[in-house]
């Protein structure tokens, strides 16, 4: 059985202000999100958009290109293709260290340049709220009473973080369960909505919406804590009720990057324009609301802190993507 895992959770510091006097974007600034629309990172990313023009944050305004694909590597490489480029900037998930080992695309995270973390992203295992399912242990339980694949778990591309989760999940449950490869987050959850897949592992953002529409049902949090946010959301209930799926028989935990990147090359001074932007748009109530919405873990970091946890980050992925069989053949 895969062994428990936890995504260096540990290392939550705050991020220092930026130091960028002396520069500022003398362009529009295009923000490359490596993934569909509708998802995590899209709707991070024009969020940034929307709140930068709001506030007049920026001189300059902010475009977002979704690139997604190859998993994601499209993206990457045209960030990292753009050399010098302070204009530039890749908003990522942690595919940034699952596409490379699964598709040996000639990409690491240390040929861009590292800006901030924005968050970390969590997990929920969701079922059509149609189902009978109100726990993940009455859906494991069906699963193994089912044939092998009977049951179709849908998540966003091959070998990225939902099909690594969907492996522990079919672990715990000691049956194949079939894995449908989506183009987005947002595509993942409108195909649970309507009955093309069994369960997800959609991150909160992606689904909650249909979950206060009375369509999804969240079952665990892929954390070893409850969420924090006390709020009622849907039907009476709030992320911090959802209990997590270890304590539902799930022997897993994972946790997601969503951090910023520039093109490499870039400047100090360049990078310190960038971390200073995001530290005003989090002190923005529109953020705080939009981490709660997101049931988003608020850790921020930059600088070494940041590189360190990208360090560790990459050590864990390697592990876990060579238990999971998910790596590129040599």
């Amino acid at each position: 059985m895969l062994a428990t895992v936890a995504s260096c959770v540990g290392l939550a510091t705050a991020a220092p202000a930026g130091q960028a006097q002396g520069w500022e974007p003398t362009q529009p600034i295009v923000i490359v999100v490596p993934a569909g629309t509708g998802g995590g990172a899209d709707q991070m990313a024009r969020l940034l958009q929307s709140l930068a023009a709001k506030h007049q944050l920026t001189k300059q305004p902010i475009q977002v290109v979704n690139k997604p694909g190859n998993s994601g590597a499209e993206g990457m490489l045209d960030v990292k293709q753009s050399a010098g480029d302070a204009h530039k900037l890749l908003i990522s998930l942690s595919s940034v260290f699952t596409t490379p080992l699964a598709t040996k695309v000639d990409f690491s995270w240390r040929d861009v340049t590292p800006v901030a973390m924005l968050a970390l992203d969590q997990f929920v295992l969701w079922v059509n709220a149609r189902t009978p399912y109100q726990t993940a242990g009455e859906l494991l339980t069906a699963v193994r009473e089912r044939p092998p694949e009977a049951f179709t778990l849908g998540g966003t591309g091959s070998k990225q973080e939902d099909q690594l989760i969907s492996v522990l999940v079919e672990t715990a449950a000691a049956r194949r369960i079939r894995y449908m490869p989506l183009k987005g987050g947002g595509d993942v959850a409108r195909a649970l909505a309507a009955g093309e897949v069994d369960l997800t592992v959609n991150n909160p953002i992606e689904a909650e919406a249909l979950w206060r529409e009375g369509k999804l049902r969240p079952l665990c949090v892929f954390d070893g804590r409850r969420l924090e946010y006390t709020a009622k959301l849907a039907h009476g209930r709030s992320w911090s009720e959802i209990p997590t799926c270890m304590a539902q028989g799930i022997p897993a935990q994972y946790l997601m990057l969503r951090g910023l990147f520039a093109a490499p090359g870039v400047t100090p001074a360049q990078v310190g324009w960038y971390v200073k932007l995001l530290d005003r748009i989090a002190e923005l109530p529109e953020w705080r609301d939009f981490m709660a919405q997101g049931a988003y873990r608020q850790t921020r970091l930059s600088g070494k802190a940041y590189v360190e946890w990208l360090e560790k980050a990459e050590s864990f992925h390697r592990v876990l993507m060579r238990e999971s069989r998910l790596t590129a053949a040599p």
